[in-house]
């Protein structure tokens, strides 16, 4: 029975993931899928740089709050029926699924943002100040560069080590290589533009390749 709870956390989690704030807000408010514009992203940079600082606003709202109700409501659930991962794993679950439901969206033919800012909801519910060091990380790298792409992956890989210096090999550690590795991942083609000088900086219209 315990593991009906799990999948159905699993489920609900990338149902709440799937709610993607920037193909919702460019399609309802603009008439237009931000996925055609710019870089192509559903995420918050995609849709500053296209639509501005509102339609941003927005979309951050959005894939805040649910990364934040993904990992609270299922820690919480699997907490309530009494499943005996108890509610750290259960949170872990619902955010990870929730990672993946902005990644691939349901509701939006697989096609969704890196999950940089869901991402940092899921950890900022699960392991705070570690989320927060994180966060330290990204804003002096794109201080230092404007490439909000190159503070997003050296964040992430700082994440598991911050969770591990204030924690210690807990679940939201794993979680962390998890999330980190999959954000690299989809930052391949930034990675690209990274090596030949081609990315655009904080502040720049996006270059679509």
């Amino acid at each position: 029975m315990d593991i009906l709870w799990i999948v159905l956390s699993a489920i609900v989690g990338y149902l709440l993931g799937s709610i993607n704030g920037a193909v919702l807000i460019s399609k309802i408010f603009y008439g237009s899928d931000i996925r055609t514009h710019g870089s192509g992203n559903a995420g918050t940079t995609n849709m500053l740089r296209t639509f501005g600082k509102k339609a941003a606003a927005g979309t951050f709202l959005v894939d805040l709050l649910k990364g934040v109700v993904a990992a609270l409501l299922c820690g919480f659930f699997v907490k309530f029926v009494g499943v005996e991962i108890g509610y750290d794993i259960g949170a872990c679950i619902g955010g990870a699924f929730a990672i993946l439901g902005h990644n691939w969206p349901l509701y939006f033919g697989f096609k969704g943002g890196k999950g940089v800012l869901t991402s940092f909801a899921v950890f900022a519910v699960l392991s705070t100040i570690p989320a927060f060091c994180a966060l330290g990380v990204f804003i002096v790298v794109v201080a230092i560069c404007r490439y909000v792409s190159l503070g997003s992956m050296v964040a992430a890989l700082s994440l598991p080590v911050w969770i591990w210096l204030f924690y210690g090999f807990t679940p939201m550690f794993y979680l962390g290589i998890f999330a980190a590795v999959l954000l690299i991942a989809r930052h391949y083609a930034n990675i690209g533009r990274l090596i030949h000088g081609t990315e655009s900086k904080l502040g720049q219209k996006s270059k679509k390749e």
